[in-house]
């Protein structure tokens, strides 16, 4: 199974940045489809962003013009760079990596990810 290490999350105020990280541990990374989701308490988890192996990218509309998701390849790390944050943002982060080499699948949802990180907070305050 990959294992994912997630990193940059933290505490900042409203209007700030944060950028994320996620170091995947398999040796296929180029291959792999990765998203963030976040779960807020109370809530379900919910899609975020992702992008595919071939460096497609998704965005939830309540994050679009404000986050950008991205990957290095030579690292295999995936980032998630959060600009202008709002409260309603606060959440607990999880990088997921979908390791079947080059995936066809166009949706992103939570089943398809069989490798998920431990979670990261982030907390935005105003």
């Amino acid at each position: 199974q990959v294992q994912l290490v997630e990193s940059g999350g933290g505490l900042v105020q409203a209007g700030g940045s944060l950028r994320l990280s996620c170091a995947a541990s398999g040796r296929t990374f180029s291959s792999y489809t990765m998203g963030w989701f976040r779960q807020a308490p109370g809530k379900e988890r919910e899609f975020v962003t992702g992008i595919r192996w071939n460096g497609g990218r998704t965005y939830a509309d309540s994050v679009k013009g404000r986050f950008t998701i991205s990957r290095d390849n030579a690292k295999s790390t995936v980032y998630l760079q959060m600009n202008s944050l709002k409260p309603e943002d606060t959440a607990v982060y999880f990088c997921a990596a979908d390791t079947r080499p080059y995936s066809s699948v166009s949706d992103y949802y939570v089943g398809r990810f069989a490798s998920w990180g431990q979670g990261t907070q982030v907390t935005v305050s105003s």
